[in-house]
């Protein structure tokens, strides 16, 4: 996770590897003879990330235009039907494509990708606007998109999810975990076998409340009752109660904010701001998130560290000084996972610098730095270098990802696992001399040895127990009665309140569990949404104060009222959402559910609200049985099944799912968007078409907006970075921010 302005996605995906590609037909680079900076070669080089006579390979690499990637998402059925779509009837259109006398490559699978589910493609976008076979392409990747079916995701962003294989039954954290991209494929593993009301959770944190929010919609296209969202400094994450008992997780995902020079290729502001600066000063941060994650984590249980940096100041030096501040972890062999991804083994040797004076001097040691160096200001310390027992903590066993290997950005990471018979809670930990909390910076006249344990106790959290005690190991363990703590009045999210199992609201599915229904208003009543939790989300909510969690969002909405219901006289005044559905199903009896063909979806596609007696035989008398109210159709499609909400009134339905969904839905199953906003934008399409051919205008796309119409502006979160579009076509990419550019003039700028 990149900081700041260089918070980026982490790499591309599969490819040119050691071939030289053509890019003279390109127009979206930048002039590569600018893509210099004498401190990132200079650092680099010192440090020996990679041999000698890789050198030249890996920087040119780094001035290579990243490849689009994607993965498939949603449930495992959901997901296969998808990607035999994109292999089948996509893939074979765009082979043996031209474009300007240049062979245009088809999307590929990524080859280390489980499933074959994540694809690359490396396409101009002027190509996506003007070639009719990339353009529809294009469009089916947005529509899905737009439902979460489809993630926009750099191909090493998707390795740490993969690598901490999360089981349905575990209680996992992902403790930096906007935008979400991680995040999906977590639920993804807890949802897995199409468990759609899975043993276990997922708590996704971030610090950032804007960003939070971002969290909350981008976890929306894969909504799931296991699901809480919290906002609190992952450097000093709470205690969770659960039962009175302090929760320890069996996953914890760290993927860190770091300096982010790993995405250069993506973010190539870099290339102008790069210093060593950038990663020493995140190293004591990074290393505090790493360790609470430790002490969260169950025995037995499994950490991911990710950066997408090539510092080892952010990376090895990192995991080195947390292993030295507890001998109950250690680094797990990665050789055997994901076969087929390129890596190079950790670093063992490595040499800090500061950011001035340039030429840098590079010390061996970090005693030979306090030599030299009389400042007292540096934001070096010894945990900058590597300890002295560097070679017992088997720090190989990290895999490296550099862009020359695969075509993809730079990234590191680390698993870690704790011992199954470790003690939680010791009275003290046994630590190596080098050992290193860098809880707070130390100034360099302090003592060089510090208490690891005094320094975590000193730094733990108020909701964390306070025992001494030795425990057994285990899911949770015991912990002291706590003071009583006041609520967090600077939190303003509303209350969490589940309904009683005699509450009076009706619901359109009948004999529901109430007691897993929480509503979100002040009062606690059912007045416009209702959500969905598993019965442990459940009681992970009725365990804690909310507001000192600082608990965002939880569960999966699957009820809302329908607009206009009570004044129609209509007894049934909640409908099922579309999102909330599949959690919904195993609750709904198969005699409650229509089935139908493929030409009811047809009519309920098209057309807004048909009669219900336009509809052929048997569902015209199906549907014409039932009362008025919300109700779920099946149809049966050739390799999936699909359930979908509709709402009917006296005499006509309605599909009860978004436009965008309803486009998407369209595209998939019948090759083309015959809703009625697509008929309508093809209409108006081809009407400006034939304008522009009678004026003599270009007809060849839409690459610049016509001054007399609005501009369409979208944002789409893409990993770590937001796209801005303008009707349709991308105008901007950046970092933590939103720009929009008209004819290459920025017409607004703002932070997120």
């Amino acid at each position: 996770m990149a900081k700041n302005k260089r918070r980026g996605g982490r790499g591309g995906g599969r490819g040119g590897g050691r071939n030289q590609k053509n890019d003279d037909y390109r127009t979206d680079l930048l002039d590569k003879a600018s893509m210099q900076n004498e401190r990132f070669f200079l650092y680099y080089k010192t440090q020996e990330i990679v041999p000698a006579d890789e050198w030249d390979l890996f920087v040119d690499s780094l001035r290579q235009h990243l490849p689009t990637t994607f993965r498939v998402a949603g449930s495992r059925r959901t997901a296969l039907s998808l990607n035999g779509i994109i292999k089948d009837t996509h893939v074979p259109t765009l082979t043996n494509v031209t474009f300007e006398d240049q062979q245009i490559p088809p999307p590929v699978q990524i080859p280390w990708y489980p499933a074959g589910l994540a694809w690359q493609f490396n396409v101009p976008k002027k190509v996506l606007r003007k070639s009719p076979e990339f353009r529809s392409f294009h469009s089916f990747l947005v529509g899905e998109t737009d439902v979460g079916n489809i993630s926009r995701q750099e191909a090493v962003s998707m390795i740490p999810p993969l690598v901490l294989d999360v089981q349905p039954h575990h209680r996992v954290i992902d403790m930096c975990a906007a935008p979400g991209s991680k995040t999906a494929q977590l639920l993804e593993a807890l949802h897995d076998a199409d468990a759609e009301m899975p043993e276990g959770l997922l708590v996704a944190n971030d610090s950032d409340y804007k960003r939070t929010h971002l969290l909350i919609h981008q976890s929306a296209r894969l909504p799931s009752p296991a699901l809480l969202v919290t906002n609190m400094d992952a450097s000093n994450y709470p205690a969770i109660r659960l039962d009175g008992k302090k929760l320890l997780f069996d996953r914890v995902l760290c993927d860190v904010p770091c300096s982010g020079d790993g995405t250069i290729r993506k973010n190539l502001g870099i290339w102008k701001t790069w210093q060593p600066g950038d990663g020493n000063g995140l190293h004591a941060l990074q290393l505090r998130i790493l360790q609470r994650a430790m002490h969260l984590l169950a025995p037995g249980g499994r950490i991911v560290y990710s950066t997408c940096s090539l510092n080892p100041v952010e990376n090895e030096a990192v995991v080195a000084a947390a292993l030295n501040s507890n001998s109950d972890f250690h680094l797990v062999p990665t050789d055997d996972l994901l076969p087929g991804l390129m890596r190079k083994p950790g670093m063992t040797r490595w040499k800090p610098t500061n950011s001035l004076p340039f030429p840098f001097t590079f010390y061996d040691t970090y005693q030979d730095f306090i030599t030299a160096e009389s400042s007292t200001t540096s934001k070096l310390t010894r945990g900058h270098w590597p300890p002295d027992n560097v070679d017992e903590l088997n720090l190989p066993r990290c895999m490296r990802i550099y862009p020359h290997l695969q075509d993809t950005g730079g990234f590191f990471v680390a698993v870690l696992e704790r011992n199954p018979d470790a003690v939680v809670n010791k009275k003290k930990r046994v630590a190596s001399p080098s050992a290193e909390l860098e809880a707070k910076k130390p100034r360099l006249d302090e003592s060089l040895s510090t208490d690891p344990t005094k320094m975590e106790e000193d730094t733990a959290p108020l909701l964390e127990s306070t025992t001494t005690m030795s425990e057994p190991s285990g899911d949770v363990t015991d912990a002291q009665p706590e003071k009583e703590l006041k609520p967090d009045i600077s939190f303003k999210e509303n209350p969490y309140t589940f309904l009683k199992p005699d509450d009076p609201t009706s619901l359109p599915v009948p004999k529901f569990p109430l007691d897993s229904i929480l509503v979100r208003n002040p009062d606690g009543s059912a007045v416009r949404s209702m959500y969905i939790t598993t019965p442990l989300v459940r009681q992970l909510i009725t365990s804690n104060d909310y507001t000192r969690i600082r608990l965002a969002s939880a569960g999966t909405k699957v009820f809302a009222k329908q607009e206009g219901a009570a004044s129609k006289g209509e007894a049934a005044q909640f409908r099922v959402l579309a999102e909330g559905l599949p959690a919904l199903m195993p609750f709904i009896p198969p005699k409650n559910v229509i089935s139908a063909d493929l030409t009811v979806l047809r009519t309920l596609v098209t057309s807004y609200y048909p009669l219900c007696i336009t509809f052929e035989e048997p569902f015209r008398s199906d549907i014409g049985d039932k009362g008025p109210g919300s109700h779920i159709v099946k149809f049966s499609l050739t390799n999936d099944t699909l359930h979908l909400p509709i709402w009917k009134s006296n005499v006509s339905v309605s599909l009860m799912i978004d436009k965008k969904a309803k486009s998407a839905l369209s595209l998939r199953i019948f090759g083309e968007d015959i809703t009625t906003a697509g008929r309508e934008k093809s209409a108006a399409a081809a009407v400006k078409q034939e304008s522009k051919d009678k004026d003599g205008q270009a007809t060849a796309g839409d690459e610049a907006l016509n001054p007399d119409e609005s501009a369409i502006v979208k944002e789409e979160a893409v990993d770590d970075s937001v796209e801005v579009k303008v009707d349709g076509l991308v105008k901007a990419e950046v970092d933590d921010g939103i720009r929009v550019e008209v004819d290459g003039t920025v017409k607004a700028e703002a932070d997120l």
